[in-house]
């Protein structure tokens, strides 16, 4: 008996001295699998072309999915089927710097080009609607941008546009592109930022702004007033909110892990929306982050990835 309780002991305190290794995933593994690398399937690209650095993806009511990305020598809006399979592009000669794609309620394409310091507006065929910016013109007033990055679009069609690289604010217009209000300036206090990589609105009107470079998540009402902020989640590159107020992000633990491995590193989180609370997580590199209808998640990443996750796991 004496001998087995020395055995237990030894063991215990055997695994107690071990150093730390893996961690848990905060709030608990999520359970998804990667279905499909859009545009490294088998046959599901034209013929001897490859995506650049992909910055962004999303997906609109039918299931297609936009891919926007920096190989300018073809055409850097690549649309998919739902089966991951190519269905038509557009864009080449027209885009810069690609960095952002959003799919509004009514199935438009938005398109935002820090490059030109444009955001531009089309059709879910590629007509184009409208443009805001100047091409090749930076600046701060009420026409202009400087490296914009995102828009996020409220219930009435009013939409917000984060600007950005140069600028450090967000700006509200009306649905047909009038100018309506602003704020923010270079700062790390409430309401100031230092880059706004993304922005997002939930049901409520509440503006989400992934002030990437303070490592920090600022949460606004419609007019700018700053409600909250979240300092717990790292840089966040991407965020997703959908329809159900359900909040996904993908982060790095802080902007110079981000920057150091080049995106390579980092996590999707699922969130609760009123605290913040990590739901789950998992492994992933990315730059930008799409909630599907169907619980389906996309990753835009500068390595020239897209994934599709999807809830599933293998088991032994």
């Amino acid at each position: 008996m004496r001998t087995c309780l020395l055995l237990w002991f030894t063991i215990v305190m055997s695994a107690a001295a071990q150093p730390p290794g893996w961690y848990p995933h905060e709030g608990g593994l999520l359970k998804y699998r990667v279905q499909i690398r859009f545009g490294q399937e088998p046959e599901s690209m034209p013929e001897g072309w490859a995506f650049g650095r992909v910055s962004a993806v999303a997906s609109d009511s039918a299931g297609r999915v936009f891919v926007f990305h920096r190989n300018i020598k073809i055409d850097p809006l690549i649309v998919f089927d739902a089966a991951g399979k190519y269905a038509r592009s557009w864009g080449k000669g027209v885009f810069v710097n690609p960095h952002g794609v959003r799919i509004d309620r009514e199935d438009n394409v938005w398109l935002i080009d820090n490059g030109m310091h444009q955001v531009m507006k089309f059709s879910n065929d590629g007509r184009l609607l409208m443009t805001l910016g100047i091409k090749g013109q930076a600046g701060t007033d009420q026409r202009t941008f400087n490296k914009p990055t995102d828009v996020a679009f409220a219930p009435n069609g009013d939409f917000y546009v984060s600007d950005g690289y140069g600028n450090s604010r967000v700006v509200k217009f009306s649905r047909d592109g009038k100018y309506l209000l602003e704020w923010g300036k270079k700062g790390s206090g409430p309401g100031e930022f230092n880059l706004p990589h993304q922005v997002q609105l939930d049901s409520k009107g509440r503006v989400y702004v992934s002030d990437r470079e303070n490592n920090r998540i600022q949460v606004f009402d419609a007019g700018g007033k700053f409600l909250k902020q979240w300092t717990h989640l790292g840089a966040t590159q991407g965020i997703s909110i959908t329809p159900r107020d359900e909040m996904w992000i993908v982060t790095h633990r802080n902007n110079i892990e981000n920057v150091t491995y080049d995106t390579l590193a980092g996590r999707i989180m699922k969130l609760d929306l009123e605290s913040g609370r990590v739901l789950g997580a998992m492994e992933s590199p990315g730059h930008w982050i799409d909630a599907g209808a169907k619980g389906e998640i996309y990753i835009g990443s500068l390595t020239g990835n897209v994934f599709r996750w999807v809830p599933g796991w293998l088991e032994r």
